[in-house]
């Protein structure tokens, strides 16, 4: 833990200002236009700012900064709470408590988690800590989860001096929720007893109980996901993530974990966001208020006339009077709206000022705090007629929660604070390595800005958030353009008509490509390099090499909201690392999806043909299936039975019924390419062009399944994935539509493996006639701009903020087209090279192979990653030093 001050001057404001002239010779004329000179790295690891992140935003946040966590894990900052004598600050971390003197500004004392509750991998929920004092002693409440089914409020003790825990309540799940998951906890004194209010975010459901005998007054229903909880004017106020449950004359229904709840029939989002209100005495429900969606915190100002509640999936903040619980005022936090309509602000934690006339907003997106002078409408005590944004104030990366003191200082928690750049030396390697789960958790303390200080920080938080090409989502399209490659503005003719976006599994640059001397790479670090994926490497050396390129999420949970919506919601960022709820990695969740929809609901809306192979969906078959049985009825030419099933309504019209989705590792990559490329022949032979203008194609098998017996060796599941994937650009180089096709590759996230450069970086691809043969690209280019590029190709707006502000890939193409096909190279390890028995190993080996067959692993991203990776280090380096400074522990350790 350590403080970090960064000083914000006039000079680095104009550089922010200035990138639009940014300029360097190697860049095409387009692309100056929108590139700006900090993009030469993402996530540096020096310790200046800004920082950029791997989805088009700067962090250089106001204030101090201070850092707490253990090196080894993911931290995340979830809450802040003051004290009731503002002495302290208590910061709820995902694995610990920790407090912060308000006086010396550093961290005087931390409670891990793990000496809470023995036994339970217990991990913090998404908000919720709260303080009570009584004299010298404070007392600490908050939600937690440990081991499904158990949840738990824990109770610690502060005497300025040391924190200790004292005590747990339990909560049981009700079915069909695995979890009860207390959130948000809430401690009134009625009469001469304290009570707890706790929300059971799993339960959908509220208990009231007697804090101190622990016996429960009632437990009333509310609505699906309840998250946040308030009281004022009498009466207790709760939000609702997914609003009210459905009934059965609700047609337009989807899964949520463990229920149920109302949806978008367009994009399968939720669409309904509420607020129940209670009787303290009772737990009856008085009245259910329709606000934003996603609605998440909610505060009552002081004086108990109104409720505020941030509306996440709206870009906007609900104004309650509790006189007759009707909505008084809705407030856009948009940042800049005069520039940007699009969403994606997502305001998530509200604190207001003392005297009920300033709300101070997290919008998590925007790496900022909304400030919001209140009109008569929000505040009795405001002299203003009308309610107005008044600026932004730079945080870390994305603010979750705030906090206000009597001596105007903003303490932030920031979720993501400055994301995964800790870097781990490799023996016999002069260079560093990162990976994606290794990061430090963050607090900015914010002097409360005067108006002129606020006036620079808002042109500070504009700059940094890249608005500068919003222009280019505005612009006409111009009559008489000649076509190319990818078109400046939207609408404008493309060179290409078909668009295949591969989606791959969890790999890092420098895993399969630090071999690749031409790009930036760390070879010590290359475990699945040329001799496992030739066709990676022959495609990187016939088309282009992407050495700057990056995944935006840490994980499969966060990486295919960014790869399929490019954007991840306030829903994912809550729940990161934990997936208490779920881990969405084949979309099967609800709550986790953007209001804006997937880049095929963009496309389909404005009349393109899309079609899915196996991407947000999952594969059911026969159970008595093993890896083998299936890959020797591919050899034999034996037709693979199988059905692919999603919970969204409008993908199952799109899904590919020949190609198998995602699996429990069984299916093998070399089969699903052989299914696309079947199809690919019947477009041939159909009259015109048939072929749809987006395919959406998941091929996943470069995740492996460790060193479990039954499978492939890792080496042999990602030589089968390689293979696939130049068998497939080998079959559309050879088509009749190759001269309009483009085919970009990623992997959904870089979670599993190690990087020189950054946690985030990872393999991407541009295959195509125009790509630029046999170059380096070094732009810096993200998840967000291939999603991007692919809307500008096919005369797409974007879908969101995200994508709106994201690079189009100009530098990846030339104007000539080069027509020679690609020849794929055959596998050079055996597909069938099968993981030994489990009687045929000792030591390490038969401790990895044992590890790999636990439950945890049955699926993909199913189980423990550091676990997972140094599973994959030993099945490829044996006793090569494993990197696990900062990277992870050695499980031999």
């Amino acid at each position: 833990m350590h403080l970090k001050i960064h000083i914000i001057s006039f000079l680095l404001l104009y550089t922010y200002c200035g990138l639009l002239q940014a300029q360097t010779k190697e860049k095409i004329k387009i692309q100056d236009k929108y590139w700006s000179s900090y993009e030469d790295q993402t996530l540096s690891p020096t310790d200046n700012t800004p920082l950029l992140l791997p989805y088009n935003r700067w962090i250089d946040p106001a204030g101090i900064q201070i850092y707490f966590g253990n090196p080894y894990l993911e931290n995340h900052a979830l809450d802040v709470a003051l004290s009731p004598d503002e002495k302290w600050v208590a910061v709820e971390g995902r694995y610990e408590v920790v407090i912060i003197s308000t006086v010396s500004k550093k961290i005087v004392a931390n409670l891990p988690l793990s000496g809470c509750i023995q036994n339970q991998n217990v991990m913090n929920t998404f908000s919720g800590i709260q303080w009570i004092q009584e004299g010298n002693l404070y007392h600490l409440f908050w939600g937690a989860v440990g081991n499904a089914p158990n949840s738990f409020v824990l109770e610690a003790n502060w005497d300025g001096k040391s924190l200790l825990f004292a005590d747990s309540f339990t909560f049981e799940a009700v079915a069909p929720a695995r979890s009860a998951i207390p959130n948000e906890v809430l401690i009134q004194k009625e009469g001469e007893k304290q009570y707890l209010y706790v929300v059971l975010n799993g339960n959908n459901t509220v208990v009231k109980m007697n804090l101190t005998t622990k016996e429960k007054i009632w437990t009333a229903t509310v609505g699906v996901a309840p998250f946040g909880i308030a009281k004022a004017n009498g009466k207790i106020y709760v939000t609702n993530w997914a609003g009210s449950s459905p009934d059965k004359s609700d047609l337009n229904v989807a899964g949520v974990p463990w229920g149920a709840a109302k949806v978008d029939q367009r994009t399968g989002a939720t669409r309904e966001g509420t607020v129940s209100v209670l009787d303290p005495v009772s737990g009856s429900l008085i009245q259910e208020i329709k606000v934003g969606l996603h609605p998440n915190d909610l505060i009552a100002s002081h004086d108990e006339k109104f409720i505020f509640v941030a509306n996440a999936n709206s870009d906007e903040v609900s104004s309650i009077s509790t006189a007759d619980d009707h909505i008084s005022e809705i407030i856009s936090v948009r940042l800049s709206p005069d520039l940007n309509s699009y969403w994606g602000d997502s305001p998530n934690g509200l604190v207001l000022s003392k005297d009920d006339q300033t709300l101070y907003v997290a919008n998590g997106m925007d790496n900022a705090l909304a400030v919001i002078a209140l009109g008569k409408q929000s505040s009795f005590m405001s002299d203003k007629k009308n309610t107005q944004v008044n600026g932004f104030i730079p945080t870390g990366a994305y603010p979750g929660a705030i906090a206000v003191s009597l001596d105007n200082q903003l303490y932030v928690a920031n979720i993501e604070a400055e994301g995964a750049k800790i870097s781990s030396p490799i023996k016999n390697s002069t260079k560093p390595s990162y990976n994606a789960h290794r990061m430090m958790a963050s607090v900015s303390v914010i002097p409360v800005p005067s108006e002129d200080q606020l006036k620079v920080y808002t042109q500070k938080v504009e700059a940094a958030s890249q608005f500068f090409r919003l222009a280019l989502t505005s612009k006409l399209p111009r009559k008489h353009v000649e076509p190319v490659p990818v078109p400046e503005r939207i609408g404008e003719p493309s060179l290409f008509k078909h668009v295949l976006y591969i989606i791959k599994e969890n790999r890092t640059y420098d895993q399969v490509l630090g071999d690749m001397k031409k790009g930036d790479g760390n070879a010590d670090l290359a475990i699945f390099g040329q001799q496992i994926t030739p066709n990676s490497h022959q495609l990187c050396d016939q088309y282009l090499l992407l050495d700057n390129f990056y995944a935006s999420g840490k994980c499969s949970a966060e990486g295919h909201q960014w790869t399929d919506a490019s954007i991840v919601t306030d829903y994912v960022e809550k729940d990161v690392r934990a997936w208490i709820r779920s881990y969405p990695h084949v979309q099967e969740d609800a709550l986790v999806y953007a209001p804006t929809g997937f880049i095929w609901d963009n496309a389909l809306k404005y009349g393109k043909n899309v079609r899915i192979y196996g991407e947000a969906s999952t594969p059911v078959y026969d159970s008595q299936h093993t890896w083998s049985s299936i890959y020797k009825g591919f050899l034999n030419h034996e037709k693979f039975v199988f059905k692919n099933k999603t919970t969204i309504k409008p993908v199952e019209k799109l899904l590919s019924e020949n190609y198998p989705s995602y699996d429990d590792h069984k299916i093998p990559d070399i089969l699903r390419a052989q299914t696309f490329i079947d199809e690919l022949k019947g477009y041939e032979q159909m009259e015109g062009d048939q072929l749809p203008e987006l395919m959406v194609m998941a091929l996943p098998n470069d995740h492996t399944g460790g060193t479990r017996p039954g499978l492939p060796t890792p080496r042999a599941m990602v030589a089968d994935n390689d293979l696939a994937l130049g068998r497939i650009v080998e079959a559309l180089s050879k088509s009749r539509f190759w001269n309009n096709t483009v085919i970009f590759v990623t992997e959904d996230d870089s979670q599993d493996g190690w990087d020189h450069v950054s946690a985030y970086r990872t393999v991407g691809m541009v295959i195509s006639p125009y790509s630029k043969t046999g170059e380096v690209v070094h732009t810096n280019y993200n998840q967000p701009s291939i999603v991007r590029t692919i809307e500008q190709i096919l005369g797409l707006p974007p879908m969101n903020i995200m994508d709106a502000t994201a690079k189009p890939m100009f530098d990846c193409f030339n104007g000539q087209a080069d027509m020679t096909p690609y020849h794929s190279l055959e596998n050079l390890i055996p597909l069938d090279e099968m993981n030994p028995i489990l009687t045929a190993l000792k030591g390490t080996a038969l401790h990895f192979a044992q590890k790999s067959m636990e439950p945890q692993f049955d699926g993909i991203d199913s189980g423990n990653d550091d676990l997972f990776n140094q599973i994959l280090w030993y099945a490829m380096k044996g006793k090569a030093k494993y990197p696990k400074r900062y990277v992870g522990k050695d499980e031999d350790d």
